[in-house]
């Protein structure tokens, strides 16, 4: 963050502060160095590559008549009054009851009541107005001394103007309603926003640290030193990123990878701030700061995400920028050419350009795709899938191709024991006794696999006695009293023990990609153990289902030998390998299906396939639980090894297009209904005004819907 500067930028709440934002500092830094966050009125400015220093940036704010303080990641509201918390609230209740006031005062003078009543009328809907409009008026005044047009003016014009032509309670009502509006899409950006926010209450406030003497003491995470001793009791959240240093337990880790079962913690599993302990006692070794732990960077993630706009965002941003001076001029001529040129009443297209001026105002279509697009970015974080930007929540909707790594993506990524072939009146359970007893004491990676085959089954361990390891080739002991070996294809040829039938299916296995460890005694061989990097059991249903989403072509990129790579492919109904692949290869073959296909991601472990995740259109990192380097490098990252997430993200981003792209519409629909009703004189302020609110909160309410995604 050291070249970033990071503002809570009052009143920033539209696209017209944006705009006006823009306007000052586009110059100073560039167009790509700055992050607007409507929902939190956050303005970020890189500052790193350019000469303006933070004093001319701030004055460049100032210019724009709005007022930016320092960000703060959790903003303070000790120091906030009572009407600061609730000033458009208070505003918004003051004027719809004084007008409602005013209605009645109104009503009782019609009906023949003193003179007196008029006037009384007139200073409740001037009241109404004033309440209703109080935070307008400095943006609308603020946009004509700029003579930068936006919905405040226009609110402004048509409130006032309705007042010139004696329309008192309709002025009064579109100042309510306005303010209404105002007040209801406010609350429905903090549900938005809120979403977001409980991010930052998964962690604990406190955090029990053991001391020296064997007594704990709470203190803040933040407060918590590097490599401190966490005391974790059942039912616990984990205060801080760490390591198992003594106990066993089941971690719900739902909130940072989206897993729905709890996952079996030992001595040296890593653990995660703001996950929960089941019913274990943990002492866990603390490994990053507060700041830095897997969920602190989840939660700057998302909200850095804000400011990286989609097209959508910037395609409304571009129309509301042209269209409210159209607006302005339509309604101007409106007002002038039909009392000119076709002889109208001035009275009636005066009132008739106020309507258009309210039904134009773009409030609906500005603030509905931003909402949306954090909605969507909150339920995919809720559901383990960091998305970095709207840019990619919409980027999945769109994808033609995709790529994938084979190690730890479709396949587990570590060897396990695939098959097991006794011989010579062996059976399985013999065989992975005898190599387990072997090799229970080495840290390769075959014998961890053949061991933990011993472990799943239950099967217990004998003691293996006058150990010895032949390097390079296997080891043997005597168990039982009686002498076995263990070793490679290779040792066994060199035994002589090997018949043409063993060689025979030892060539087959080992053409498949299987690693083969051999068993046998002085007599004869006891049978032999197939070792492969297991398919994920959620490859095969993954790989049909992204067919069945219409994913036109699925590539396995792997430099795994070709042979195993086409085993795995057709087990999983991949559509083409590329195997024996070196990283810049990986990257030719991702460029050749962005440029056949246009629309492709690559998927990875974010760091041996950072070249390839960065050349397709979207790169998604798998596992990024487990790698800091995987969030920094993909676009997209799914927290947990769920390949299964892809076709989730795919329909969430189609979702999320089909509801930006239905709040469009509807908008504009609306707008586009009332000019016709206005021009043919069947339009009313107040009517028009209400039409207006509706329409923000209906587009508003469906965008919130992608928060149950």
């Amino acid at each position: 963050m050291k070249n970033k500067l990071q503002y809570r930028v009052q009143g920033m709440d539209c696209a017209e502060e944006v705009s006006l934002l823009k306007r000052e500092l586009v110059t100073l830094v560039g167009d790509d160095s700055l992050g607007f966050d409507l929902l939190n009125a956050k303005l970020t400015v890189d500052t790193s590559t350019t000469a303006a220093s933070q004093a001319d940036i701030e004055a460049a704010i100032k210019r724009t008549g709005l007022t930016a303080v320092p960000w703060q990641d959790k903003q303070a509201t000790v120091d906030e009054t009572f009407w600061t918390r609730n000033q458009r609230t208070i505003l918004t209740a003051t004027s719809g009851v004084a007008g409602l006031l005013g209605f009645l005062v109104e009503t009782l003078a019609a009906e023949g009541s003193a003179g007196w009543a008029n006037v009384i009328a007139k200073i409740l809907y001037t009241v109404s107005t004033l309440a209703g409009c109080g935070m307008v008026f400095p943006k609308a005044w603020r946009s004509l001394v700029l003579m930068r047009p936006d919905m405040n003016l226009l609110m402004t014009v048509a409130v006032f103007g309705a007042m010139l032509i004696g329309q008192w309670s309709e002025g009064a009502t579109v100042a309510f309603l306005f303010s209404l509006s105002l007040l209801l899409e406010s609350w429905s950006v903090g549900r938005a926003r809120n979403a977001i926010g409980k991010l930052m209450d998964l962690s604990p406030a406190m955090a029990n640290v053991k001391l020296p003497s064997g007594q704990t003491q709470s203190v803040y995470p933040k407060e918590v030193a590097i490599g401190s001793i966490v005391i974790i009791r059942p039912g616990d959240k984990l205060p801080l990123d760490g390591k198992v240093a003594v106990g066993t337990s089941s971690i719900n880790q739902a909130s940072i990878t989206g897993e729905s079962v709890p996952v079996e913690k030992k001595l040296g599993d890593p653990v995660f701030a703001g996950t929960v302990n089941g019913d274990g006692l943990l002492e866990i070794v603390t490994t990053k700061a507060a700041e830095d732990t897997m969920l602190a960077q989840i939660i700057r993630m998302v909200g850095d995400a804000q400011s990286k706009r989609a097209p959508s965002e910037m395609w409304v941003e571009k129309f509301a920028a042209i269209y409210t001076p159209a607006v302005m001029i339509a309604a101007l001529l409106v007002l002038v050419v039909p009392p000119l040129l076709f002889g109208g009443l001035w009275s009636d297209w005066f009132y008739r350009s106020l309507v258009l001026l309210v039904i134009a105002c773009p409030c609906a279509l500005v603030i509905s795709t931003p909402v949306s697009i954090v909605a969507a970015l909150a339920a995919a974080a809720k559901h383990g899938v960091l998305i970095k930007g709207g840019l990619y929540v919409e980027a999945p909707s769109r994808l033609r191709a995709i790529a994938l790594d084979k190690t730890g993506t479709i396949t587990e990524g570590k060897p396990s024991v695939v098959q097991l072939v006794p011989m010579n009146g062996h059976n399985e359970e013999e065989l992975l006794v005898r190599a387990g007893a072997l090799e229970q004491s080495s840290t390769h990676p075959l014998a961890q696999a053949i061991v933990a085959e011993v472990t799943k089954r239950g099967l217990k361990f004998p003691l293996a006695e006058q150990f010895e390891i032949i390097q390079g080739k296997g080891a043997r002991g005597t168990i039982d009293g009686k002498l076995y070996w263990l070793g490679s294809h290779r040792y066994l040829e060199e035994r002589g023990q090997e018949t043409p039938e063993v060689h025979e299916q030892l060539e087959a296995l080992q053409k498949a990609g299987l690693s083969i460890v051999v068993v046998g005694n002085n007599e004869h061989v006891c049978g032999f153990i197939a070792l492969g990097d297991s398919i994920r059991a959620e490859s095969a249903g993954t790989i049909s289902e992204l067919h069945k989403l219409g994913i036109e072509k699925i590539v396995m990129l792997t430099g795994d030998n070709a042979g195993t790579a086409q085993v795995v492919s057709k087990a999983v109904g991949i559509d083409e390998v590329k195997a024996e692949l070196l990283p810049e290869d990986k990257v030719k073959a991702v460029a050749g299906l962005v440029e056949q296909y246009g629309q492709v991601a690559m998927i990875g472990d974010g760091v041996n396939d950072a070249p390839a995740l960065a050349r397709a259109s979207i790169g998604i990192a798998m596992g990024a639980v487990g790698s800091d380097a995987a969030i920094e490098t993909a676009d997209i990252a799914l927290m947990s090894d769920e390949l299964a997430k892809v076709p989730w993200l795919i329909r969430h981003s189609r979702n999320a297009m089909q509801i930006i792209q239905q709040n469009i519409i509807f908008s504009l629909a609306v707008k586009a209904i009332f000019v016709v009703l206005t021009f043919a004189g069947y339009s009313s302020l107040w009517g028009a005004i209400a039409a207006d609110t509706g329409a923000s909160l209906l587009v508003v309410a469906n965008g919130l819907r992608l928060l149950k995604a």
